[in-house]
Formats: structure tokens, sequence, C-alpha cells
């Protein structure tokens, strides 16, 4: 078995890729899905005068908005096709899992297995629906509204253009679902993470020329620029560690006799990540934080209650930094909570007779596992915070116009960890069959 394994090791090269045909068409098609959906981010709706659309947009770049177009990577800025992107459907899945912690029919669908899951993917796909017809009639409801200095952002305002545009982006969006269903199922990778991924990535060539830009001009220093480049690298490598990072807890299994045969008693580990919630907390935390100035955008009126508070929540502001660290620790805690349960962890232990070593099955082994999770979840709500405060430190002091750290590197930084490892396990399938079947025909020949 060990030298199998090193035959394994020493052939998983750029030959044995060469060689592995099926993941050769996986990657292509998955990069030929990427294409398709850049171009359709360059498709805008009818009825739009584009240059009013981007000075409009330019004024309200720092709201919500702002943090939309760069997941959507320009098309929201442009008002294409695929402006809503894959975020209503993400929406609909966030809902739908929170509310299956919550509800004891969806809760029922979720321990049905493949059937309860096909069941509830149908549901998401239904509050997609719902809710980018939603986004898309205020989307059309607000560019009425937008004028600029050469007049309205809508060539001719009124029903007929609402109604295109509730139509046009809804139907970006399934169709943007059903791509990402697609690369899923045929391609590598998660579909929805890497349209998302790529959106954000096309973006960043942009904002690094910025950055040089800024160096050629004399605005930032050639030593910030490198230390800032350094600083980068260092935090991708942070990032990586912590998101590969796992607290392993030992599960026995005991000894059963069935027949005359002995079955059982190893011991297997019950993997706890450091940062079990993932990116929602900071795109929770940003979208609330976000909310008060994307309102003041669109309101004419100045001044009032709603000026000052978002002069205070504006970027790289003290009170704006300390509310959004309070909000994404806040929910680093309650995600973790709905997505990881102690006591039903405990429960399926002890059906399938595992235990934790010095541990009583039941309420105590929830109870450890509960304080396991608290004190991973402390780390990983710090880990959270650092990443996401430290973009709008240099923003608010530096001028940064690269987007370093934050929501869109742990997106990226995730995804293409996430898209490697099934590289690696497809190479891996693929060293097998050829190693089984190099066995089969030496036994042949013996």
């Amino acid at each position: 078995m060990a030298s199998a394994a090193e035959q394994l090791a020493a052939s998983l090269n750029f030959g044995a890729f060469a060689k592995a045909t099926e993941l050769k068409k996986r990657i292509w098609f998955t990069l030929g899905a990427l294409i398709v959906y850049r171009l359709g981010s360059y498709i805008p709706i009818p009825g739009i005068d584009p240059a009013i659309l981007a000075e409009l947009f330019n004024q309200q770049r720092g709201g919500i908005l702002g943090m939309f177009d760069m997941f959507s990577g320009g098309a929201l800025g442009r008002m294409t096709i695929f402006a809503l992107n894959i975020m209503p459907y993400i929406s609909a899945a966030i809902i739908i899992q929170l509310m299956s912690a919550v509800s004891p029919t969806l809760e029922a669908l979720k321990k049905e297995g493949e059937v309860g899951r096909k069941k509830l993917n149908q549901y998401t796909r239904y509050l997609t629906v719902f809710l980018a017809m939603f986004q898309s009639y205020g989307i059309a409801v607000g560019l009425e509204a937008m004028r600029g200095s050469t007049g309205s952002a809508v060539i001719d305002p009124g029903l007929f253009f609402r109604l295109t545009t509730v139509i046009t982006l809804t139907g970006g969006t399934i169709f943007l679902m059903w791509l990402g269903e697609q690369i899923t199922a045929r391609g590598i990778g998660n579909g929805t993470s890497l349209i998302i991924f790529a959106g954000i990535v096309a973006n960043l060539p942009t904002a690094l020329a910025a950055t040089l830009e800024l160096g050629r001009t004399g605005a930032l220093s050639t030593f910030f620029i490198i230390v800032l480049l350094v600083g980068s690298i260092l935090v991708v490598t942070g990032i990586v560690f912590i998101e590969r990072a796992q607290r392993r807890i030992i599960v026995q299994y005991p000894k059963r006799q069935v027949g005359n045969k002995m079955f059982g008693g190893e011991a297997s580990h019950l993997p706890l990540k450091i940062n079990t919630s993932g990116v929602i907390p900071p795109i929770f935390a940003s979208s609330l934080l976000l909310l008060p100035l994307t309102f003041a955008n669109f309101t004419t009126e100045a001044g009032g209650w709603l000026a000052e508070i978002t002069a205070r929540l504006a970027h790289g502001q003290p009170l704006y930094m300390i509310l959004y660290v309070l909000l994404i620790v806040f929910f680093a805690f309650f995600y973790t909570a709905v997505v990881f349960n102690p006591a039903e962890t405990a429960d399926n232990l002890r059906k399938y007779g595992g235990f934790i070593p010095g541990i009583r099955p039941g309420k105590n082994t929830a109870d450890y596992l509960d304080y396991v999770l608290t004190r991973l979840t402390v780390i990983g709500a710090i880990y959270l915070s650092v990443v996401c405060i430290l973009p709008e430190w240099l923003i608010s002091h530096y001028a940064v116009p690269f987007y370093f750290g934050g929501t869109s590197l742990l997106i990226v930084v995730s995804v293409t960890m996430d898209t490697v490892a099934q590289i690696h396990s497809h190479l891996l399938a693929h060293q097998y069959e050829g190693l089984i079947k190099k066995a089969k025909l030496r036994g042949r020949r013996g």
C-alpha cells in the first residue's frame, strides 16, 4: 500500500495532467462558460443613456452599489443584462439555509438526503426568481428617478421600460444560475463561486494599473507600492493558512462482532474549521453599513440627520470601523450557530456508536463541541476582522485604489483553493485508475 501511494505521488505531475482527458474537457468547459459570462457583462439593457449612467454611478460608487458592482465585474455600473449577477441566487440560498434552522418543515427536508436536497434547491430557484424580479423592478424605478447634468438616465421612462428591464435582468440572473449549475456538473469547481470569482478578478488589473499610475505620478512612493505588494502576498498566505486550518477532534468507534469477524475499533476525527462562517459575515456587515450611504445618494434633500449618519459611517471613519468589526463578530457567531449544531452532531455520534475519548456521550459531548467551536469562532472572527479592516485603513489613510484584502480577496483565495483541490482530486482519481489497470495487466501476464 505504501509503495502504491509513493508511485502515485511520484507520477502526479504535468505528464499525468496531459493524460487526464476528462479533466481537460472539464477545464475547457469551465473557461468557455466564464468567457460567455464576461461577454454578457458588456451587453447593455435597452433604453439607457450610458454617458449619464456612468456620471451618476461614479457619484454613488462608495455605497452598496459599488460593492455589488465589484462582485459583478462592472456589469452593474454598465447596467448590462447581467447587472444583478448571481447575487439573488446567493441571497436565496442563504435565506433558505437560515430558514431551515428555524422551520421544522425545511429542517426535515434537509435530513431526507438527496430527495430533500433537490426540493430545497428547487425552493432556492423559486426564491431567486422572486428576488431577481423585485430587485430588477427597484433598479428600473431607481433609474427613472436618476437625472444627470444633461438629462435623465432613461431615454423613454414608463411601464414598457420597467417591464423590459425586469424581464432582461431576471432572465440574466436565471441564465447565470443555470450556467453556474452547468459548471458545477460538467466543469471543475463550484460554478456559482467561480462566476463571482471571475467578476472580482476582472477588476483587479484595472485597480493594479491605477496603483502603479499613482506611483508614476508621485502620489505614492515606490517603496510604499513595494511594501503594499509584499503585504498582499503575506495576507494571501495568512488567508490560505487560516482557511486550511482545522481543529481535529478524535472520535473513537467501538469494536463490534458480526458473525466470526470483528468490525470497527478504528479512530477517526471530526474536523472543525477555524473560519466556519466563510465570507458571509463581511458581506452582511458591509451591506448593512452601506445602506444609509446608498439611501442618502438617492435622496434629493441635503443635510439633516441622514447626512450626519452617512458622514460618520463613511469609509475610514472610526465609527464605521468599530461597527464593521462588531457586525463581523456578530455574524461570525450567528452563522456558525446556524450551520453547525453541536447537539445534533453529538446525537449522530452516539447513534453510530462513536464517542470522544474522555467525554461522555450525549449532552457532555455537545457541551464540549460547543466549547471548542466557540473558541475557534473567536479566532475566526478576529481573523475576518483584521483582513477586512486592513483595506479600509489603507484606502482612508493612503487613498490606495487597489482593493487589498477584504471580502473580495477572501472570495478569490477561497475559490482558488477549492478549484485547485478539485483538480488535484481528479488527477488522483485518474492516477488510481491507471495504477489499477497496470496491476490487472500484470496479474494477467503472471
